[in-house]
């Protein structure tokens, strides 16, 4: 990674060198990230373990939105969490909801969307029988369907790629190409997770441009040489440079993600975060 003034403030850390990046070298037009977030699959293991004392260490460390997904936050007490987020000055925009779940249990899932304080349920992945032209294509209507319902009960939809979605190509046409084509660009955003979209050999800013006002979040997770996944500001990827694209314009929730944070999860996810405050673009 090339390293520059702003990567060097933001791998430095600390309360001094966030306040230089704000006074001393941003230009007072350069936009900034108002509320970082925070996909919890990261932390899943500690927060499993233990909900609210991490949601406390979350927020400790600055993160104002949470987006849940994993750790098995589906069988926990929603009213609590929610008692917990409040508490703690958290709110969580979206939610992930495994396809299945919705299939099978959509009132079960709406409520605890809603309980949770979500506006948008995310689908965040398809399990191999999916995968392939067949599976793919009975898919498709349910995924109108969850949003036709969704939007009735007052929420939002978004799918949530991987890079299988690119790299199939039954016919010569890629998977996320049919979903573009194939789901109702008025009721099916995207949440696009940028370092799948790049591992899939896709131009991440080719994306952003294309799908403009379907999507609905980020997840940034950054890349290194070796395309291994790591905490954002020690890879590859150029965040700056995709937020500030026209078609990002609409974007409000950018959450940051490791797949294969290393324990003990706090110092991997605390960079990141500092790394997007001290963001300017």
């Amino acid at each position: 990674m090339m390293i520059s003034r702003r990567n060097l403030l933001a791998s430095a850390g600390g309360v001094a060198a966030l306040a230089f990046a704000d006074l001393s070298i941003a230009p007072a037009s350069a936009a900034q990230l108002k509320a970082i977030g925070l996909q919890l699959y990261t932390v899943r293991d500690i927060f499993q373990k233990d909900p609210v004392g991490t949601l406390e260490k979350v927020a400790r460390i600055g993160y104002r939105e949470v987006e849940f997904g994993g750790g098995g936050y589906d069988t926990m007490d929603h009213a609590l969490l929610r008692k917990t987020m409040d508490r703690l000055g958290l709110k969580s925009p979206s939610v992930h909801i495994g396809y299945d779940a919705l299939l099978g249990q959509f009132d079960k899932s709406l409520a605890m969307a809603k309980t949770l304080g979500a506006d948008t349920v995310v689908l965040p992945y398809m399990t191999d029988e999916h995968r392939n032209e067949a599976g793919w294509t009975a898919a498709l209507p349910n995924f109108n369907r969850f949003a036709t319902d969704l939007k009735k009960a007052g929420l939002g939809f978004a799918y949530h790629n991987h890079d299988f979605e690119f790299t199939t190509k039954p016919g010569g046409i890629s998977l996320y190409d049919r979903f573009l084509k194939e789901t109702d660009p008025a009721l099916v955003k995207a949440e696009l997770d940028l370092y799948w979209a790049a591992h899939a050999g896709e131009s991440p800013a080719a994306l952003i441009d294309r799908l403009g006002s379907r999507l609905y979040a980020f997840h940034v997770k950054d890349m290194r040489a070796d395309r291994s996944m790591t905490a954002v500001g020690s890879g590859t990827i150029d965040f700056g440079a995709l937020f500030k694209l026209k078609g990002a314009a609409g974007v409000r929730h950018f959450y940051v993600e490791n797949d294969q944070a290393p324990a003990p999860y706090l110092p991997d996810i605390t960079k990141s975060f500092q790394t997007l405050r001290a963001l300017r673009f």
